[in-house]
């Protein structure tokens, strides 16, 4: 990330559940395709190598999303990309309360927190109140949330 560009929070352990989770899905993928393509001796080393390929940097994004911030911008890293935005492009950051609509029925997703850039248009984060980093610390999310909004205040005044 650069020396700059510090997480401030710690990731949580859901994540490896996630990275082994996914691990578990591959291994899956691989015997079926293994099966389903009749795969043998080259076929099946080329399948489990570009699995594991994946499985390595998915793993690797997984670990490094997040939101990460330096004293001139935000950075945002999501799985397949991440969006860096000047203090100054930042109108506020403010707690969204998510909801899910399906069908008639809403389903309440928790907290989020919600950049709202100077033209108007949202940016959404990696920050979920029950989310792999924050579940069963919700204290932490409270704090990151006041970090994200004190350096803004502080970078734009």
């Amino acid at each position: 990330m650069g020396d700059d560009w510090v997480r401030p929070y710690s990731p949580g352990t859901g994540r490896w559940l996630v990275i082994g989770w996914e691990a578990v899905a591959f291994g899956l993928l691989g015997w079926a395709s293994i099966g389903l393509f009749e795969l043998t001796g080259v076929g099946v080393r080329i399948l489990a190598v570009l699995m594991a390929v994946v499985w390595v940097v998915g793993g690797w994004r997984i670990l490094e999303m997040g939101v990460y911030v330096s004293p001139g911008a935000l950075r945002i890293r999501g799985l397949l990309r991440s969006r860096t935005l000047r203090w100054e492009e930042i109108a506020h950051v403010r707690l969204h309360r998510h909801t899910n609509k399906i069908g008639r029925w809403e389903i309440q997703g928790g907290m989020t927190v919600l950049i709202e850039r100077r033209d108007g248009s949202m940016v959404n984060t990696e920050l979920w109140a029950q989310g792999v980093d924050f579940h069963r610390r919700p204290h932490v999310f409270r704090e990151v949330y006041h970090e994200l909004r004190n350096r803004h205040l502080a970078a734009t005044v």
